[in-house]
């Protein structure tokens, strides 16, 4: 699996973006992680689309999106279905229809593959989040089994603490004193 101080793979994925006629699909790329204005990237993947448990990820990820622009981090989700079945699931599901992030579709999961998240049974990707930093290193990575959803408080609170570039202590909030030695 790739993990911390790693770069980030390279990609070129459909994500779908918006539910406007004309306008669901773009292509996103790892460069689009890499920039000059200092802003972080949040990805996170779920096993599959119309299930239980992805769902309220996904729409808890959506909560808290502006507290992720607040800390200049953009986020995106991913799983290996395709832009179409995200699109529909998104159209079909209340929790899901306004989502201020794309979708990421890796229909080939050739990016599960090689982030090492690929379940190798179902071949769907696990429940994995990765904090990647302005220069497409990454900072921070989380798997979980299929079967528990992530805390998306706990992915803001490290992201808070890698953006502060200080040694923070267990339990360590924002706000509080980091340690100096």
């Amino acid at each position: 699996m790739i993990t911390i101080g790693q770069k980030f793979p390279a990609f070129s994925k459909t994500a779908v973006v918006s539910l406007e006629k004309g306008k669901e699909f773009e292509t996103l790329t790892s460069d689009y992680l890499v920039n000059d204005d200092n802003v972080w990237t949040v990805m996170f993947w779920w096993p599959k689309d119309f299930t239980f448990v992805c769902p309220t990820e996904i729409a808890e990820f959506n909560k808290n999106y502006g507290e992720f622009r607040d800390r200049e981090t953009r986020l995106i989700g991913a799983s290996t279905d395709s832009e179409f079945v995200h699109a529909a699931w998104r159209t079909h599901h209340d929790d899901l229809r306004d989502l201020k992030f794309p979708m990421l579709a890796d229909t080939s999961k050739s990016l599960a593959e090689e982030l090492g998240i690929l379940e190798p049974n179902e071949k769907i990707a696990y429940r994995a989040t990765f904090i990647i930093d302005p220069t497409g290193i990454v900072r921070w990575v989380c798997v979980n089994d299929l079967s528990v959803g992530r805390n998306v408080k706990e992915v803001l609170r490290v992201l808070d603490g890698l953006q502060t570039d200080e040694l923070c202590p267990c339990n360590w909030e924002k706000g509080q004193e980091t340690l100096t030695v």
